[in-house]
């Protein structure tokens, strides 16, 4: 992270990862959304993403879901003014689930869309969305 005099709003980056592939190398937090009820064993959506309408109902629609971006979202939003108020630029943020197809994914977007509404610079990057499961 750059160091900077001002105390201008923070760029936040949200990464959904899958944690079979690895960590982000530049995530400054990992946010872990296993514990929420995953759609990859439901065949009907197994085949879909976060990105889809009826996987993001389905993993929004659990209340450990809900929990979990408010916790994110209250943290992330008070570090932001604290790294601001320190003049850094950059905060990165990994929601990891399984294979980071689903789970992750809709959280990503769920709580990124919370972060803008408080006005911040939020850049979204859903690095394994598109890698094949080899099991579908």
């Amino acid at each position: 992270m750059i160091e900077r005099e001002s105390s201008d709003a923070v760029a936040v980056t949200l990464t959904s990862f899958g944690f079979k592939f690895g960590l982000p190398p530049d995530a400054g937090w990992v946010v872990d959304a296993r514990m929420v009820r995953n759609p990859f064993w439901v065949a009907e959506l197994r085949s879909y993403t976060g990105l889809d309408a009826a996987v993001r109902d389905y993993v929004l629609e659990d209340a450990l879901a809900g929990e979990l971006i408010d916790r994110t979202h209250a943290m992330v939003a008070w570090s932001s003014e604290r790294y601001a108020e320190r003049g850094r630029d950059l905060l990165n943020v990994a929601v990891g689930c399984t294979g980071g197809r689903h789970r992750s994914v809709a959280i990503v977007e769920a709580l990124a869309e919370r972060l803008r509404g408080d006005g911040l610079t939020v850049t979204v990057i859903h690095r394994d969305v598109d890698v094949p499961d080899p099991r579908l």
